[in-house]
């Protein structure tokens, strides 16, 4: 690998806002305009490289999808009213739409081309907002994704040699796509705080899932119970995550930051406030640093509060990535909040964070209560995992 420029990439090309599955869907592509806009209006644009990669080919989304669904997502881009439903496509969560391959295959480049860039060094960080489309599977569509980008970016890093990638996706849903991917494979660890299967889709991400015969303590799971705050949130991802980062030493950090945890969320029972997104983003930024050389990709995902919450957060992603952070008191520009109104007839939030900075939140080693049902879920994820990897629970 080349030596690390230092400066981190932003993915974009304008077209990814043409993934679109129309009216009144909740993935309302206006939530990615927003957020480059915001991105811009902060200055950051001068603090990274923006790349438009190229989509993703035929042999690329191979690494990850079947043939015959690839295929069968290209003919209903071209027609969509012939849409196959057992893929997953024409359905109320994944309709099809004129252009979804192309557009499908465009997000997909961009992680490809993160994880690409960040391997080779061309850049210590890469990030992709448009990704983190973490649920579709290798034959099918699924909540809202077509092509599993993430999953396609950790198969691409395989491919060029790494020995070690680590996924860490906090959405509020399980990343069922992901695990399913990598189920088999020792070489990914990878890492899902989510809601509880038994109150949120995909119904998948139990404490017990943890990888295949051949891969025993490569798949983590910690399924939080509805109403999970700040505090909980924070607790559970500290409990959890930095040991076994430390454990596994990846190469490489890709970390999937659906903004769906959000008490503002209209999708979703958690009541995770900005700054506690902002908190762990920073806490992914420096594990990245702290084992694998800050060797970091860094996507988007879920988010469904369009206006408020979204191009906030991945604001902030972005200029964590950069090595500029934006400080959660800080004015958001008059320039965006006039274009959000414009373009939503919504009003614009006023600053960068929810008035919960900094974010208070208790250690997991300091102890833990066995009848609270957050330190409960917590200890299920430790007792599942930590003995397969040979660590104390």
């Amino acid at each position: 690998m080349a030596d690390m420029s230092g400066r981190a990439q932003l993915m974009w090309d304008e077209a990814v806002t043409g993934y679109d599955f129309g009216r009144d869907h909740p993935m309302d592509p206006v939530r990615l305009h927003l957020t480059r806009r915001l991105v811009d209006a902060f200055g950051l644009d001068r603090e990274v490289d923006v790349v438009a990669a190229k989509a993703a080919g035929e042999s690329t989304l191979r690494l990850v999808h079947r043939e015959d669904y690839i295929e069968a997502v290209r003919a209903a881009s071209a027609d969509p009213a012939s849409a196959d439903g057992s893929y997953g496509i024409g359905t109320l969560d994944d309709p099809a739409f004129a252009g979804m391959h192309e557009v499908s295959a465009l997000i997909a480049g961009q992680s490809v081309g993160a994880a690409e860039a960040v391997w080779r060094g061309e850049a210590l960080h890469a990030v992709n907002f448009a990704g983190g489309l973490h649920h579709a599977m290798p034959g099918g569509a699924s909540g809202f994704c077509i092509y599993n980008d993430a999953a396609l970016a950790i198969a691409r890093l395989l491919e060029l040699g790494a020995e070690r990638v680590a996924y860490i996706d906090v959405d509020v849903h399980h990343g069922d796509g992901v695990q399913a991917v990598f189920w088999e494979n020792p070489r990914v660890l990878t890492i899902s705080l989510h809601e509880h299967p038994r109150t949120l889709f995909p119904q998948t991400g139990w404490p017990e899932e943890t990888g295949a015969e051949t891969a025993q303590g490569s798949a983590v799971n910690v399924a939080l119970p509805a109403g999970t705050g700040d505090a909980g949130w924070l607790r559970a991802f500290h409990a959890v995550v930095p040991e076994l980062i430390a454990d596994f030493r990846p190469q490489v950090l890709v970390t999937q930051h659906g903004a769906d945890t959000h008490f503002e969320d209209p999708l979703a029972h958690f009541a995770v406030s900005l700054d506690a997104q902002r908190a762990v983003q920073v806490a992914c930024h420096d594990l990245a640093h702290e084992y694998a050389d800050g060797r970091w990709v860094a996507l988007g995902g879920g988010g469904y509060a369009v206006v408020e919450v979204v191009p906030r957060s991945w604001t902030h992603l972005v200029a964590i990535a950069a090595g500029r952070e934006i400080a959660p008191e800080t004015v958001i520009p008059e320039s965006w909040r006039q274009e959000v109104f414009a373009r939503t007839r919504q009003l614009a939030p006023a600053r960068m964070t929810d008035g919960r900075w900094p974010v208070p939140w208790a250690s997991w080693e300091a102890g833990y209560d066995p009848a609270d049902r957050l330190d409960q879920a917590v200890l299920a994820t430790r007792r599942a995992v930590f003995p397969l990897r040979g660590l104390l629970t």
